[in-house]
């Protein structure tokens, strides 16, 4: 082979040939600019169609964190003032809801460090729950897992504060009495003041707690959905309670932290050394259950029906006409042919994508915002990684589908059977997610290239808070780089199965 010939047959040489091809098909440009058009006016339609209210109905806002960020502060708490540093110790028992339902997987009790009573002071907590065993929480996002407790096993915990350090102590037996020889260190935690600032008060509530989150069931089946989520109630018992350090001399204190009038007030009785104490509510983060960035790009589950049947005609229309003889006979290494073409089409998409997503980011967020009301979703801007994640991902699967569909189009050779699979593929699942049963629609989300749209997801994920991740709304079992992960895993397999094929087949 010539200098030349060889010159010809470069890789960066195809890709000039396949961007010449591109560009001067002018509907393919027009079709092009169509797919950010569909894509920004139906993320609009979505935003102009959505209404914005406060996560409260338009009632008071809840209490937030030192972050300023939404959480849940309601529990049943016996406590005293603790003023500079001090431990408490207590044998807990495995919290149980006190009537016939079941109980909450979440349902905590155990012993507590709190700047005050107040919903959304900071805290250092150490629990027994119901299913998860001993842990250590704080700062209402922040999580520690101590010991995997059985079932029905009471477990000795005990907290130790010292100035705004507070330290969690685990034991099956309490041994010794306070011998630390016998306790685990579950882990320390810092507590922040009112802020992320400024240092923990001097004097803190110190005390036992129980918190029941609401219980959740859900009927899901083709075509039907029913999720009832109630408050629930359940109780504790604590033996052996001590209080060391300069605490008030005054008994033990009950307070409904956070009351909240649909919820059953908690209770405290004593039985000489021994307490039981009933509670409702929960201690944790509270995301919103709307994400903000997949309304956004909403429009980009109909875009990419335009930018794939642009993959599957920049190979087929070459079929079609019987040009693609001409270009393997220029170009003999079909492999290279087609990679170039799949280069071309997928940086061309990426760049649509990319314009599309972050235009409909600038018109749609405002909007969804509610002109600075408080939504119901969290107000995330570009600048965050989750949002700007979200964008650049969403241009990412834009690209990942038509180099899909250039795959399909060079395996089968023809446009309307390549097209009729990608709407098979890629829409039929997106239109049937909301019918299916929950576990059928995850596995769906999962398995197939739809799990590329799961880059979009943007609100954080807590193990400590259960919580119903619903596909109408957007939600995705998996990780946001797992899903995108998938889809190009479907890209390379179907474009080297094509490879495969044009290596063993005539043109």
């Amino acid at each position: 082979m010539s200098l030349l010939t060889a010159r010809r047959d470069g890789f960066v040489s195809l890709l000039h040939a396949e961007w010449t091809k591109w560009r001067t098909v002018r509907r393919w440009g027009i079709t092009l600019l169509g797919a950010v058009l569909v894509t920004v006016l139906v993320s609009l339609f979505s935003a102009l169609s959505s209404t914005a209210e406060t996560a409260h109905g338009g009632g008071p806002p809840g209490p937030t964190g030192g972050e300023g960020q939404p959480v849940r502060d309601g529990f049943s708490f016996a406590h005293r003032t603790l003023t500079g540093d001090g431990s408490i110790t207590a044998r807990v028992s495995v919290p149980a809801a006190t009537g016939s339902g079941a109980t909450p997987e979440w349902a905590k009790a155990g012993v507590m460090v709190k700047e005050s009573t107040r919903p959304g002071a900071d805290y250092a907590a150490l629990m027994l729950t119901a299913r998860h065993g001993v842990r250590l929480q704080s700062g209402f996002v922040r999580d520690v897992a101590g010991s995997a407790a059985s079932p029905g096993d009471a477990r000795w915990l005990r907290l130790t504060r010292k100035g705004s350090t507070v330290t969690g102590y685990e034991s099956p037996d309490g041994r010794d009495g306070r011998d630390r020889r016998h306790w685990k260190k579950v882990g320390t935690v810092d507590l922040d003041g009112a802020d992320s600032t400024t240092p923990a008060p001097d004097a803190v509530a110190v005390g036992f707690f129980v918190a029941s989150p609401d219980v959740q069931s859900r009927e899901r089946e083709f075509g039907s959905a029913s999720i009832d989520q109630r408050p629930s109630v359940s109780a504790a018992r604590f033996e052996d309670v001590a209080l060391d350090g300069r605490a008030a001399p005054a008994a033990w204190r009950h307070t409904d932290v956070g009351g909240d009038p649909a919820r059953a007030s908690g209770e405290l009785r004593r039985a000489g050394a021994a307490f039981t104490l009933s509670g409702s509510g929960d201690i944790g983060p509270a995301p919103p259950p709307n994400d903000l960035a997949v309304m956004v790009l909403d429009g980009a589950q109909l875009g990419l029906v335009l930018l794939a049947a642009l993959g599957v005609l920049f190979v087929t229309a070459e079929y079609r006409r019987g040009m693609i003889r001409t270009t393997f006979a220029l170009s003999p290494r079909r492999g290279r042919v087609l990679a170039a073409k799949a280069v071309v089409i997928g940086a061309v998409s990426f760049a649509a994508g990319l314009v599309a997503a972050f235009v409909a980011y600038l018109l749609c967020a405002p909007r969804l915002r509610g002109d600075d009301t408080p939504p119901l979703f969290g107000d995330i801007s570009l600048g965050d990684g989750p949002m700007l994640r979200a964008v650049i991902g969403t241009a990412a699967v834009l690209a990942l589908v038509p180099v899909l569909a250039l795959g399909l189009g060079a395996l089968l050779r023809g446009t309307a059977a390549a097209i009729t699979v990608v709407v098979v593929v890629f829409v039929l699942p997106l239109i049937l997610l909301s019918t299916l049963p929950l576990d059928l629609a995850h596995a769906v989300q999962r398995l197939t290239p739809v799990a590329g749209f799961a880059v979009q997801n943007t609100l954080p994920r807590y193990e400590q808070v259960a919580t119903v991740c619903l596909p109408e709304e957007g939600c995705y079992p998996q990780g946001p780089w797992t899903g995108l992960a998938t889809l190009a895993a479907y890209a390379v397999v179907v474009l080297g199965a094509a490879v495969w094929r044009l290596r063993r087949r005539d043109a």
